[in-house]
């Protein structure tokens, strides 16, 4: 079992009373760890880029917590692919952690990190976690079928898809064509082709059938010609 937390950049108020970049991070990892119950987590994640933090007190204070034993590594979200190239140089120029994973949006409905991201980590052996890896349950579920509440409510999730959402329905529909096929779920189709891309992605769960379903996906092999069919009709998206 591996344990990742993560944690947000200072919030304007802390950057009011001069809470350093360094103290945030050794205040959120105790947080954390207290929260948790544990001596350490496996992997601790900046949730996004911090534009308010300078680079270097950032990835000081990172490498500070790796050394007092609270994080074995250390991963980045929601960043570009320069960014955390530029982070990592830093890192060792200056025999810092460096970040070992990024956690991206990324599924079958939106491929952006495969432009600068996805080919940035192959080079140096960076493990892609991504979050929203069923597109908020787009890709668990036929369009209008089942909705949820979270569907209907989830502002965050129809800015992220509402404005794509005639061009990913023709991607969403093979989906269903493929675990008809296979006599799987959805959701089984669109993980076990996330799963030829990253090391691990991100899946919510809140009943216990999610997460057998989401487990089962490690067990499904897709052919080349059927990711090809999944992938092909695929068009850009602007960034969410």
């Amino acid at each position: 079992m591996v344990v990742a937390t993560k944690f947000l950049p200072r919030t304007p108020e802390e950057i009011e009373k001069g809470v350093t970049g360094q103290q945030h991070i050794e205040n959120m990892i105790n947080t954390s760890l207290q929260n948790l119950g544990m001596d350490y987590v496996d992997l601790y994640i900046y949730h996004m880029w911090d534009w308010n933090t300078d680079i270097y007190d950032i990835m000081d204070g990172l490498h500070r917590i790796v050394k007092a034993g609270k994080a074995r590594y250390i991963g980045i979200s929601n960043c570009f692919a320069w960014q955390i190239a530029k982070a990592n140089a830093l890192a060792e120029k200056e025999g810092f952690a460096k970040f070992v994973s990024i956690q991206g949006h990324y599924n079958l409905i939106f491929r952006e990190e495969e432009r600068e991201m996805v080919p940035y980590c192959e080079e140096e052996n960076i493990a892609l976690t991504p979050y929203s890896a069923l597109a908020s349950g787009r890709l668990s579920r036929k369009p209008g079928e089942g909705d949820t509440k979270r569907a209907a409510e989830d502002t965050y999730a129809k800015f992220k898809y509402d404005a794509t959402a005639e061009l990913d329905a023709v991607i969403i529909d093979r989906v269903a064509e493929l675990a008809e096929k296979h006599g799987v779920t959805m959701t089984e189709i669109s993980l076990a082709w996330l799963l030829t891309k990253v090391a691990s992605p991100v899946v919510g769960a809140t009943k216990l059938h999610h997460i057998e379903g989401a487990a089962k996906a490690v067990d499904l092999e897709l052919t080349d010609e059927e990711l090809t069919y999944l992938e092909e009709l695929y068009v850009p998206h602007p960034l969410a």
